[in-house]
């Protein structure tokens, strides 16, 4: 794909998205969207892209602040779910069920004490996830 210009007698020239192939010893055009009417910095900015260039540097898109790990709290939390062993402390969902197992996953991924345990709830995704919140 590229952006052509296409001159006209008496009127401004065509601006046009094409896309080019050739058959045989041919090379036939073809016309995918008319960008007369755009801006000349959104021309620009398409013209870039089509090129292979970078509009906004990666590192100025995105800003990572804190990022927590999470697959190991998601492991366990799944194989609490398919033993049931959510089922076995309480039939019904409570903050207090989702206390306790947040305590057992965090006990199986750093054996402390129960007050280190609730204190470190923060370092993984175990708070949201787990029932740390609510």
């Amino acid at each position: 794909m590229y952006i052509d210009t296409v001159p006209n007698r008496g009127s401004p020239p065509a601006i046009l998205l094409r896309d080019a192939r050739r058959e045989g010893k041919k090379i036939v055009k073809r016309t995918l969207a008319n960008l007369s009417a755009w801006p000349k910095a959104r021309l620009e900015a398409l013209r870039a892209l089509l090129h292979g260039e970078a509009l906004v540097p990666l590192r100025q898109l995105l800003r990572v602040q804190r990022s927590l790990p999470h697959g190991h709290v998601a492991v366990i939390l799944r194989m609490i779910r398919r033993l049931g062993l959510a089922e076995l402390l309480a039939s019904q969902p409570s903050r207090q069920r989702d206390l306790v197992l947040a305590m057992l996953v965090e006990r199986l991924v750093h054996p402390r004490s129960k007050l280190a345990c609730t204190r470190h709830w923060q370092d993984s995704t175990l708070a949201a996830v787990g029932g740390g919140r609510r």
